[in-house]
């Protein structure tokens, strides 16, 4: 089973709302790659700064078989850089 790092927009999101996202892109993937994934649990709820998130975030990236990026991810300034380091470490991306 790989492990699946989702990267999401969650700026003026509720909880219920990046969690939901979060069951979307997890069964976009496994359709995508054709097997069960294990999403690495990239959501810390509300308690950190913007740079302390991407900081955990890059952190559970470097431990991932495989990265997703939601919709909107493309003008989300921590989804790109995430994606940035998705690319230059050689993590796959699912979907693009």
């Amino acid at each position: 089973m790989k492990k699946l790092f989702i990267s999401q927009p969650m700026k003026g999101k509720s909880e219920d709302e990046i969690l939901q996202e979060r069951a979307k892109a997890i069964a976009e993937a496994e359709r995508l790659l054709g097997e069960p994934v294990e999403p690495l649990e990239t959501y810390f709820g509300k308690d950190y700064r913007p740079l302390e998130f991407l900081g955990k975030s890059i952190m559970y990236l470097a431990q991932a078989d495989a990265a997703y990026f939601a919709p909107g991810w493309a003008v989300a300034r921590g989804c790109k850089i995430e994606h940035t380091c998705a690319v230059e470490y050689g993590i796959p991306i699912v979907g693009e």
